[in-house]
């Protein structure tokens, strides 16, 4: 017992707890954190479990080279593992299997993926004629975004961009692509904005609907659906989504479908 204290004392062994645990926090402790915005956390991906780890490495190093003392005491078992005549199987078995590990862990990421296919999904829903948003009726049928219509179209894709970067960013990515940090954990991935087949094919309005109702509120004849988009409409005041739309626009460099005079439903569409 006394040796295992001791050990616990020890700045190397210390360093080595602190990186497990580290690790066992972002890879299990952050999915099981109470539910943001009603959608549950998804894996962590390897590529930013990777950075945080190097990130928790460089805090343990400034920890055990604080001071000289405390340096030195790390540095002891690393230096008689390999100058120390008594220790020379443990040298062989290291230079066996550090290179081992380093290729089957070369070899999982080379080799072909045999995954079973992403779950199919519709990617255009059939939309209501009329939502509620924030308690306020709103009817979608012929509805143009009305920021359009009213004050400087550049304030709005500056209005736009600052809330997407805020809200939006880590699931669909800096270029609009679904390619964002946490975009990898989630099946199927965030849609790309700059596909032609997306936002290019729809109304404003339609896009109002999806951010302000964003998963919850996809309609039930469509089921089974797995969307971890969460309601925008508890957090973004309607100008806000309508901003965020023209900036999606903007940046895309799409245009929106428009109404055709009098049209209704789908068939409405030009």
């Amino acid at each position: 017992m006394s040796r295992v204290r001791d050990a616990l004392r020890h700045p190397f062994w210390q360093a080595v707890l602190l990186l497990v645990a580290a690790w066992l926090v972002f890879r299990f402790g952050i999915q099981y954190v109470p539910p943001l915005f009603g959608v549950r956390s998804a894996p962590v991906p390897q590529s930013v479990m990777l950075q945080y780890m190097l990130t928790a490495l460089v805090g343990v190093l400034l920890y055990v080279s604080d001071n000289e003392a405390r340096w030195r005491r790390f540095k002891e078992p690393i230096t008689a593992t390999l100058v120390d005549p008594g220790k020379r199987r443990l040298r062989v078995a290291l230079l066996v299997l550090v290179p081992a590990l380093v290729g089957f862990m070369t070899y999982r990421q080379a080799r072909p993926s045999v995954s079973a296919p992403i779950q199919l999904r519709s990617i255009h829903p059939a939309p209501p004629g009329e939502i509620t948003f924030r308690g306020q009726s709103m009817r979608l049928t012929g509805l143009e975004n009305p920021l359009r219509s009213g004050g400087a179209l550049e304030e709005h894709v500056r209005e736009g961009r600052r809330v997407y970067y805020q809200n939006c960013l880590p699931c669909h990515g800096d270029r609009l692509d679904g390619e964002g940090h946490f975009g990898h954990g989630f099946s199927p991935t965030p849609l790309s904005f700059t596909d032609p087949g997306t936002i290019a094919q729809l109304t404003e309005s339609f896009v109002f609907w999806r951010i302000a109702k964003g998963g919850p509120g996809l309609p039930r004849e469509g089921a089974p659906w797995n969307s971890a988009m969460p309601a925008w409409e508890d957090f973004l005041t309607a100008d806000e989504v309508w901003a965020v739309v023209v900036f999606l626009y903007e940046q895309s460099g799409w245009q929106p479908r428009r109404w055709e005079a009098g049209g209704e439903g789908e068939g409405g569409h030009e």
